[in-house]
């Protein structure tokens, strides 16, 4: 019977060990999560955004997605210099996914880029200053840079007066 406690105790010791090592809270706050496990490309997450809590996109490593209002839905203007501050998110697989299911459509443009992933018709990048899950830095610069949300409006195509290349304000 003393073999048999002892058994059982040593087997809740030992998961109590294992769950406490992968599991629970990280003790940063909101905002700080680790990055999605989940395939998908985009995944959503609540962060601070000038005082406000918010949802916005995420990339696959759990940084803040944003789009630039100088693109359109048929014309990648950040490319270049522009794209090193803010690398734009790309896809190989043809069809990209969410996680969750958002309300907008997600699509690709093929540009100077690569095959770049859209958001109801808006290009979606990262902002190199943002390094932890919680960031959202990128936010209002030159008044043309925003964090993507899942309730972002869809974009205009394009007009004739548009061209494609480096985008000054970064």
């Amino acid at each position: 019977m003393r073999t048999i406690r002892r058994s059982i105790g040593l087997t809740v010791g030992g998961l109590a060990l294992l769950l406490a090592a992968c599991g629970g809270t990280n003790g940063s706050g909101a905002g700080n999560s680790p990055a999605p496990t989940s395939n998908a490309l985009i995944h959503t997450a609540s962060i601070t955004v000038g005082g406000k809590t918010q949802t916005v996109l995420k990339n696959p490593q759990g940084l803040t997605l944003y789009y630039f209002t100088a693109d359109s839905a048929t014309n990648i203007a950040c490319t270049g210099g522009c794209a090193t501050t803010w690398p734009p998110l790309l896809s190989d697989s043809p069809i990209p996914t969410s996680d969750p299911a958002l309300p907008g459509q997600l699509s690709l443009l093929s540009g100077g880029n690569g095959n770049q992933v859209l958001y109801n018709g808006h290009p979606l990048y990262h902002y190199s200053k943002d390094s932890a899950s919680g960031d959202a830095n990128g936010q209002g610069i030159g008044g043309k840079w925003f964090v993507a949300t899942p309730d972002l409006a869809a974009a205009a195509a394009a007009s004739g007066s548009a061209s494609p290349g480096y985008a000054p304000v970064y």
